[in-house]
Formats: C-alpha cells, sequence, structure tokens
C-alpha cells in the first residue's frame, strides 16, 4: 500500500561496523534481498589480515547459509575439512570417541568467499578504515549494525543503552597453528611442574590445524609466560606439547595470551544501532560457538529485516528470537569453560570416565546422544564404571553408610503444605507412597518443622509431637510393606526468619494476614520488604532449638525412617547462620565462615548423636546465594568439608532462596557444577538436584562423576513413576527398577493406535 513503511524501506542505507564473518554476511544478505540498498563494511585492517586460525562450524549453521545463500555455502563446501572423531589424551592414554561430526575452514578462505560475495553483489568495502564514531553513522544511516568484536567500541559509545556485563575468567589461552592436519579433534592434557595445561586441537585444511593452549592463571605465571617473549611462548608450548604435534613447531598470527571474557547485554539495539556476534555476546570456544552465533545472528536479522513492518519492529524481533538461542548456547560454554578451569580436580578418574566426562562437560553432549554416536565407547565406560550389562548408570546401587539405595534416584523434598496441626494425613500417604512405588531409590519427605514456631506455613508438617510422629510412622509403614527396597527419608529444619507466611498458592513468602507467631533467626532482618522483622536467637534458646532438633530426630528414628537430612539451604534457620548476608552477629555464632558454621555444626552433631548409628545422614546446602556478598564457591566447598568431617555421608547441594533479590543463573542441570566441584575437592558423595528433568541427565551426571545421587522435584509431581517409566523407555528390567506386582501389567507404554494395516506394495503414477 502506497505509504507503508517497512524494515525494508527504513534499511535503505546500512552501516556495518566491523569485517568479520558476521559483519560481511550480514552485509550480502542484505544486499542480496534487497539489492536497491546501500550497504557500506568498515573494517580497520586489510582484506588479508585475520586473527585466529581455523572456523568450525554445525550442520545447523551450514543449513541456514545454504538456504539463504547457496552460492556462499557452495564455495564454502569446496574447503570444508570434515572429520567425526575426538581424541582425549591423558597420561599418556588415548580415547578415541567417534560419529561426532565436524565440518571446518580456515578463517582467512572464510573471509576471502565473503569479500568475494560482498563485491559480487555491490557492498562497499572499506578496508583499512575506521569506521566513523556510531552517532555520526546513526545520524546518516537508516541502520547501523555493529560487529566489531568484543571489544566493540559500539557498546562501549551506548554503555547506558545496551547496559553490557563483562565477565573475565580464570585460565590464560593462544591461539596457534601447526602445519599438519590432525585427524580428530584433539584435546590432551600435561601435568607439569608448574600445574595442568591442556591443548585444543582440529584441523581446518588439509595441511593445517588450530592449536589452542590454554590453562589457569597461577600456572601460566607459574611456568613463566608472563615474562617471555611471544617466540619464546610458542616454542615452549610447542615442547610441552611434543608428542601431539610430532616434534612440529607451532604459528603465531599476532597471537597473544589473554583471558576469555563473557559479554552479556541487557539490550541488543538502541534506536537504529544493533549489535551482532562477539558485540553483543560471547561463548567460550571450547564449544567453537563464535563464528557460529555470529553467523546465525545475521541470518536472523537479514530475515526479521524483511519479514517486519518497521524497523522497531524487526529489532525487537531479532533479539526476540536469538535471545534464547545465544543464552543456551553461553550456559553450554559457560559449563564447558569451568570444567576446563577446574580440570585438575578430574585428574584421578578413570580414563574413560575422565574421557566421558569431558565429552559431556557442557552437558549439550549427553549419555544417550553418545551412545547414538559411539555406542562401542559408551559400553566401555559404563563397564568401567560398574554398570553390569544393560543396566543404565542411573540404575546402579549406591551404599551410604548401612543403607543400599538400589538405583541414583532421589525424590526429592517438596513443600505440600496439606498437614494440620503438623501433622501428616492421607495425602502425605498418598503422595508419598505413590512417589515410593514409582521406583525411585529414596524418597524424601518435604522440610518437617521440629516445632510450631520453626513452620514456613500452618500447613507444614511436624515431628514436635507424638501423634506426628505416629503419623509418619504410618507413611514410613506403607513405604517399607508395600515398596519392599524403597528407602524413605526425613528431612528435618527451622523456618527462620522464612516463618509464618502463606500456603504457597496463596502467596509464597506473603507473611500471614493474622494469626502470625513470633518469629527467630541468626540475625534481626526480615526476609524481604514486608515480611516480618525475627528475633535474634539468645545462647539460652540457641541450645533449646539444638533440643527441639534432636527430639525431632528421635522421633523420626522411632518412625523408622531410614535416612535423615538436616536442612541448612534455602535460607531457613540453619542456613541463616552460614550466610555472611543473613548472619550480622558478632558473637562466637558469626563474623568468619569458622563461626557462621559454629551452630549449624552443633545441631548435627546433637542430631548425629541420637541418629542410629548404622543409618546415614545427609546436610542440605546452599552452594551460593546467587547474590553480592553471598556465600562463594569456595566457602560452600569449605562447609561441605565441615559437615563431611563431622560425620556427613552425603551432601545434598542446593543453591539460592537465602536472600528475596537473588538472581539465579537458571538452566538445565544450572546447580549440578557445585555439586560436581564438592565431591572432588571434598571427596564426600554428594546429591545434585535442580532442573534436572530426564533420565538422560541422570545417567550422564552419575558416568561422569559429577555427582552420586540425582533429586528431582517437578518431574515427580508430573509422574509419580517417572523412576519406572524411565527404565521402560531404556528396556530396563532389572533390580534396580522393580514394578509393584499389581502394577507389572503396565511396565510396557500402552498401544496408541492401530498398528495391523497392511502397508501398501505399490504406488501407481498418474
Amino acid at each position: 500500500m502506497e505509504g507503508t513503511v517497512t524494515a525494508r524501506t527504513q534499511g535503505a542505507r546500512v552501516a556495518i561496523i566491523g569485517g568479520g564473518p558476521g559483519g560481511l554476511y550480514a552485509a550480502a544478505l542484505l544486499k542480496r534481498l534487497d539489492p536497491a540498498r546501500e550497504v557500506t563494511v568498515w573494517e580497520r585492517n586489510a582484506p588479508d589480515d585475520t586473527f585466529g586460525f581455523g572456523v568450525v562450524l554445525s550442520d545447523e549453521t551450514l543449513g541456514g547459509i545454504e538456504h539463504a545463500d547457496p552460492s556462499v555455502y557452495e564455495a564454502m563446501q569446496r574447503h570444508f575439512v570434515r572429520w567425526d572423531d575426538i581424541d582425549i589424551v591423558h597420561r599418556g592414554v588415548k580415547h578415541t570417541s567417534g560419529g561426532h561430526g565436524f565440518a571446518a575452514l580456515g578463517r582467512k578462505r572464510l573471509l576471502e568467499i565473503l569479500h568475494d560475495r560482498c563485491r559480487d553483489l555491490g557492498v562497499d568495502l572499506r578496508f583499512r578504515t575506521e569506521a566513523p564514531y556510531p552517532a555520526r553513522l546513526a545520524e546518516s544511516y537508516d541502520l547501523v549494525v555493529a560487529a566489531d568484536g568484543v571489544n566493540s567500541t559500539t557498546r562501549e559509545a551506548y554503555a547506558q543503552a545496551f547496559r553490557p556485563h563483562i565477565t573475565s575468567h580464570r585460565c590464560r589461552y593462544i591461539w596457534l597453528a601447526a602445519d599438519f592436519a590432525f585427524d580428530a579433534f584433539r584435546f590432551e592434557i600435561a601435568e607439569t611442574e608448574h600445574g595442568v595445561m591442556q591443548l585444543h586441537a582440529y584441523p581446518y585444511a588439509a595441511d593445517a590445524s588450530t592449536v589452542i593452549v590454554e590453562m589457569r592463571e597461577e600456572v601460566w605465571q607459574a611456568a613463566g609466560f608472563d615474562d617471555v617473549t611471544p617466540e619464546e611462548s610458542i616454542d615452549r608450548c610447542a615442547k610441552i606439547f611434543a608428542d601431539a604435534l610430532g616434534g612440529r613447531p607451532l604459528h603465531s598470527n599476532k597471537s597473544a595470551w589473554t583471558s576469555f571474557r563473557t559479554v552479556v547485554n541487557e539490550h541488543w539495539s538502541h534506536g537504529n544501532v544493533v549489535l551482532l556476534g562477539d558485540a553483543a555476546h560471547t561463548a567460550h570456544f571450547s564449544i567453537g560457538s563464535g563464528t557460529k552465533l555470529a553467523v546465525e545472528d545475521a541470518l536472523a536479522l537479514a530475515a526479521c529485516l524483511e519479514e517486519q513492518p518497521s524497523l522497531d519492529r524487526a529489532l525487537a524481533a531479532y533479539e526476540e528470537e536469538r535471545r534464547p538461542v545465544v543464552a543456551s548456547t553461553q550456559r553450554a560454554a559457560r559449563a564447558s569453560l569451568e570444567w576446563f578451569e577446574n580440570l585438575a580436580s578430574y585428574l584421578d578418574q578413570p580414563p574413560r570416565q575422565f574421557a566421558f566426562n569431558l565429552l559431556t562437560r557442557s552437558r549439550r553432549v549427553t549419555h544417550d546422544n553418545l551412545r547414538l554416536r559411539d555406542p562401542r565407547f559408551t559400553e566401555a565406560v559404563e563397564r568401567e564404571f560398574g554398570c553390569p550389562p544393560g543396566t543404565p548408570p542411573m540404575f546402579t546401587p549406591f551404599r551410604l553408610r548401612g543403607l543400599t539405595l538400589r538405583n541414583r534416584v532421589v525424590v526429592s523434598p517438596m513443600d505440600m503444605y496439606s498437614a494440620v496441626d503438623g501433622v501428616p494425613g492421607d495425602f502425605h500417604l498418598v503422595h508419598l507412597g505413590a512417589r515410593a512405588l514409582g521406583g525411585a531409590g529414596l524418597v524424601m519427605t518435604e522440610m518437617v518443622c521440629v516445632s510450631a514456631e520453626g513452620r514456613i506455613t500452618p500447613g507444614c508438617t511436624g515431628l514436635y509431637t507424638g501423634r506426628q510422629g505416629e503419623a509418619w510412622k504410618r507413611v514410613v509403614g506403607f513405604v517399607h510393606a508395600q515398596s519392599p527396597g524403597t528407602a524413605i527419608g526425613v528431612q528435618l529444619g527451622h523456618s527462620g526468619r522464612k516463618g509464618s507466611t502463606k500456603l504457597m498458592w496463596e502467596g509464597m513468602d506473603e507473611p500471614l494476614p493474622d494469626g502470625n507467631w513470633p518469629l527467630v533467626a541468626a540475625s534481626p532482618l526480615p526476609y524481604k520488604p514486608g515480611s516480618q522483622t525475627p528475633r535474634q536467637l539468645t545462647r539460652a534458646q540457641l541450645t533449646d532449638i539444638r533440643e527441639q532438633f534432636t527430639a525431632a530426630a528421635w522421633r523420626a528414628a522411632r518412625a523408622g525412617f531410614d535416612l535423615l537430612e538436616l536442612h541448612c539451604a534455602h535460607g531457613y534457620l540453619l542456613s541463616g547462620f552460614l550466610s555472611p548476608l543473613t548472619n550480622h552477629r558478632t558473637d562466637a555464632y558469626g563474623g568468619s565462615l569458622e563461626r557462621r558454621l559454629r551452630f549449624p555444626l552443633e545441631v548435627f552433631d546433637a542430631v548425629r548423636a541420637v541418629w542410629p548409628e548404622e543409618r546415614p545422614m545427609t546436610v542440605r546446602i546452599s552452594a551460593t546465594d546467587w547474590a553480592e556478598g553471598g556465600t562463594t564457591a569456595e566457602e560452600a566447598v569449605a562447609i561441605a568439608r565441615a559437615f563431611a568431617a563431622h560425620g556427613a555421608d552425603a551432601v545434598d547441594v542446593s543453591t539460592g532462596q537465602v536472600v528475596a533479590d537473588e538472581r539465579p543463573e537458571f538452566g538445565r542441570s544450572y546447580q549440578t557444577p557445585f555439586a560436581d566441584r564438592i565431591r572432588h575437592e571434598v571427596g564426600v558423595p554428594v546429591i545434585a538436584v535442580g532442573a534436572i528433568s530426564s533420565w538422560d541427565d541422570v545417567n550422564s551426571l552419575i558416568l561422569a562423576g559429577r555427582a552420586d545421587l540425582c533429586a528431582l522435584a517437578r518431574p515427580h509431581l508430573y509422574d509419580p513413576h517417572w523412576t519406572l517409566h524411565a527404565a521402560a523407555e531404556q528396556g530396563y528390567d532389572g533390580p534396580g527398577a522393580v514394578w509393584p506386582a499389581p502394577y507389572r501389567a503396565g511396565s510396557r507404554p500402552p498401544r496408541t493406535g492401530r498398528t495391523d494395516a497392511p502397508k501398501p506394495r505399490l504406488t501407481l503414477g498418474r
């Protein structure tokens, strides 16, 4: 319609800052979609200058390129190097995993292809030319695409609008090259007198490979890399990894040691200026994603400009489309990056488990898809782990003190807020009984409160009266009688400053409108604005509460629970002592971590003293508060170490819920790295929790040695028989997943449609 303004007509003049793959590909796409567009690219370097060597692209990205611009794809295709294997070399032993599928080409070659395509289309390429200041470009052009990399001057010029968050990490690395082609993607570990170093290498041409050498900052300094010339650095790297290189030298291309920086922006556009590629986001090179993300950004931006009716709508649609994809990639990259930062923790794993751990480090490669890619390798890892033939890792037994769990699945504690006067009723019998019949190795109660004043809500259960104890004995008896082999554990806790609130579905953490009871805590700090302010506990009150815990533990033992967990997480009373954000005491129970640990350890010791010796006792902690000034990952390790020293049989590693203004980094299995670190640094068994939703995740975490048990909450609300269904879906029928006799007829998925219709034999042409 005449007079209609579209994103396409508004983008008649386009300025692109940065001549890397993302900027060049965006220029080519925009010009190809509308030949009338005026597209100009500024690149301060010469056309044959490039940094880095090879570029790895996924089949998904290549498919998008092929669909959008077949000529670019065909030119790239002629130069691809493809391979399937990953080699992992550790302590002189090489393990190879196949079936992965990689495609790479030289970065210089990729740029040449994009230069040619841009010239053919009529893009104005201005090399050796600094782009005008972004504000000037924004005034002169309809659209300004900032593809100017991790050190983006455009992003900094509009920092108040884009609101970037830049995080530097613990390792130093350098990009180098070798004049031969590795026959696989190779990871090699070198244990030197200065510390652990690693090599990442892959081919990108018939006679060339990218080689990245990486190590922790302290190792880099101890090895003297901070005090030698670039040439000496390169020679040293070649000598350290001489076996991998076959004695060949390494080469540099203006390479320098650097630390990786993760870039996140709250906003990707400002007016008619938009960020693309590393200017908008970065993801660690260990998952090979930088160029991939930039190229995918260019595809999405061009499509949105074509599809949307205005520039504002187009830029909003671009960010809406790309942000979740980038966030997912950044989570995977962060997991991979941190795995390599903590590499030293895994060196003593059995060789194949170490290799499996490395392959699954980002959580994108899992046990199940690795089994599809390379069943022989995966089966070898399972045998080394101790899986009987045909037994998935999650269905191997695990022993804690005198208790042997028949599998590694835990029904996580979940508050049901359905008790009357703290007494569990028929709801709890059915709820916990159903999950026990569902096959989990261990079923945990909700947090059971040690006093009426220690409840979170009026609907919370307790163990502070004999009547409550008898009611729990009924639940435990049902589990033991009707689901033999399933263990049931009790979690004891006190609400602290998070008590006297409404039922969850009436207003989570909101104070009761009436009928409140007084709160106590480590310090007189309300949980959030509008919450009741607790009283700071006196020495005498600390003694009383410790005795409440021991009395509840005694009742739990009489009820027949198989395991007891002490709740020291999520901002409840004992957690409130551990976190510096909630413990401001100046006496012997506040200040240093040692003092903040004092009361939780006193309670633990008192409970352990009355809890039967043969029955295990665990502790749940929040390994981070997800808030500035809160518990650090290092302190979480120290907390776990202290409880282990006092006799904890396992640590249940959760995070957060300590302060109301937390900023958790949600994502699949997002809390497991904290459990992983505690397991390897402390040497104590751990229970991993936090958005573990699939049996594939459980198998992956267990087999990689990142956790000993996996606790799942919401999946068990969705499906009480989650564990048995996981066994059926994997074709497993063994002692780790026993169907109750009345349910055995349902141990195979029911048919959902007719399957006996005759198949066509002939297809006749028209």
